[in-house]
C-alpha cells in the first residue's frame, strides 16, 4: 500500500469548491498525475497529484482538515 503525502502545510480540500464533487472518492481508481485534492496556503491553492497508480484510494485525512507537510492524505492499493 502506497501513501500519498501532503507536499505543504495548510488546509486539505478534496474538492475544488464546496458545491463541487470530490476529485476522487474512497474506492476510486487513481492514475499517476491525477489530482486528488488541494492544499490551501495563505489563500493560495496547490494541487495534490497522485505519484502512484492503484485501483483503490482511501482517504486518511478529512476534507478541510489542517495538515503538516508530509502528513498522509490517502493510501492507494
Amino acid at each position: 500500500m502506497a501513501q500519498l503525502l501532503s507536499p505543504l502545510p495548510g488546509t486539505f480540500y478534496r474538492a475544488s469548491a464546496p458545491d463541487k464533487p470530490p476529485f476522487k472518492a474512497d474506492g476510486d481508481a487513481v492514475a499517476v498525475g491525477d489530482v486528488i485534492g488541494l492544499i490551501e496556503v495563505m489563500k493560495s491553492f496547490h494541487e495534490v497529484k497522485a505519484v502512484v497508480a492503484g485501483r483503490n484510494i482511501r482517504f486518511v485525512t478529512d476534507n478541510e482538515e489542517p495538515v503538516m507537510a508530509g502528513a498522509v492524505l490517502a493510501e492507494v492499493d
